[in-house]
């Protein structure tokens, strides 16, 4: 053979996709990210299940009083107090979301547009710090305000984010101010 016939046989590609091979593997691969995610889904569904002894969340009062403070922000979930990695997913508080806090003297109302609402009355606040994570979210030293409230026999902590960080002190102090006031008044 010449030498041009064997350049143009040597040029000739193999065939370089077993498309059914590839198939199978893309379908395998799905079928495992697929049980991935329901495995998640039961994982959550069971957390919600051993917690279903917590009572329901009280219900903000028809007439809260004036405004003390209000922030608009997100809120992050709640954990078992001092567990920062316990969430809580029991009455959807395992649900992240926006928040619009709104303190006043009867207590803290939590408004989420597409998750529960939920109102802590001042008799349950026990206190509020800066922190730097909850359960899933970790921040800079001090971006997240996490207030401490009993609900039921139950210490929770919830982690809040506003939009202004700069308001996290006043709500810090303030919370904790009425918290020394409501032990006191005991």
């Amino acid at each position: 053979m010449t030498p041009v016939i064997l350049l143009a046989e040597a040029q000739k590609s193999a065939e370089v996709t077993d498309w059914p091979a590839r198939i199978g593997w893309l379908i395998g691969l799905a079928l495992f990210v697929a049980l991935i995610y329901w495995l998640m889904r039961e994982g959550w569904k069971w957390r919600g299940t051993l917690q279903g002894d917590l009572p329901e969340l009280p219900s903000a009062p028809e007439q809260p009083g004036e405004a003390r403070l209000t922030m608009s922000g997100r809120y992050h979930g709640s954990t078992t107090a001092g567990q920062w990695l316990d969430r809580i997913v029991a009455h959807g508080l395992g649900t992240r979301s926006r928040a619009e806090l709104t303190l006043t003297d009867s207590g803290l109302e939590v408004v989420r547009p597409g998750a529960t609402d939920f109102f802590v009355p001042t008799a349950a606040l026990r206190g509020a710090r800066l922190d730097k994570g909850i359960a899933g979210k970790v921040l800079t030293e001090g971006g997240l305000l996490v207030v401490t409230w009993a609900l039921g026999d139950r210490l929770i902590d919830s982690g809040f984010r506003s939009d202004h960080a700069a308001e996290h002190n006043e709500w810090a102090d303030t919370l904790n101010q009425m918290t020394n006031d409501t032990e006191g008044a005991r």
